[in-house]
């Protein structure tokens, strides 16, 4: 199995609820009520998948300071180009992208102004608005990190599948075993 699909669908349910905060250990009525303990086997998958996030950032991190950029301002350029829609992004959405607050954004937003890879304009619409977006020199370096990216995922991508098939799995298991 191959991470698309639902195991893609899976893995962005739980980075919502983690992000809405259901992934909260020990609370009632939270993501671990009745769940059965965690394995040895689980935790090694956990380990796993740990490891290759933690390697997979700190080569993402170093091949963004080797294009003269910060590893936010990568994430940066990343969120806007992804950015869905015919609009470029608001301020808020890249907030929410990059899971910081609105001023955090403003101000690495002023950053990356001031190196030139962003440009910022008032939305036609709405005034208040601020959509950000990328310069040629932004688009330029986002394109020597893209393809390089791609390759180190698909390298990550066995890790991640199997914690998703595992992970279903458990869950299947969980609930044909559950109450009935």
């Amino acid at each position: 199995m191959d991470l698309s699909g639902r195991n893609w669908e899976l893995l962005a349910d739980m980075n919502r609820k983690e992000a809405a905060g259901l992934h909260r250990v020990g609370r009632s009525g939270g993501y671990r009520e009745g769940m059965p303990e965690m394995s040895a086997g689980d935790f090694q998958n956990l380990l796993a998948f740990r490891t290759s996030l933690r390697r997979f950032l700190h080569w993402s991190q170093t091949q963004a300071r080797a294009v003269g950029l910060t590893p936010a301002q990568h994430q940066l350029l990343v969120a806007i180009k992804g950015h869905p829609g015919n609009q470029a992004p608001t301020i808020s959405d890249l907030a929410e992208y990059l899971l910081l607050r609105h001023h955090s954004v403003v101000e690495l937003v002023d950053r990356a102004a001031n190196v030139g890879v962003v440009a910022r304009s008032r939305d036609a619409e709405d005034g208040r608005l601020t959509r950000v977006m990328l310069t040629p020199d932004g688009e330029a370096r986002l394109s020597r990190l893209g393809p390089a990216h791609l390759d180190e995922l698909r390298n990550l991508a066995p890790v991640l599948d199997q914690l998703v098939s595992e992970w279903a799995a458990h869950t299947e298991q969980d609930a044909s075993s559950g109450p009935g």
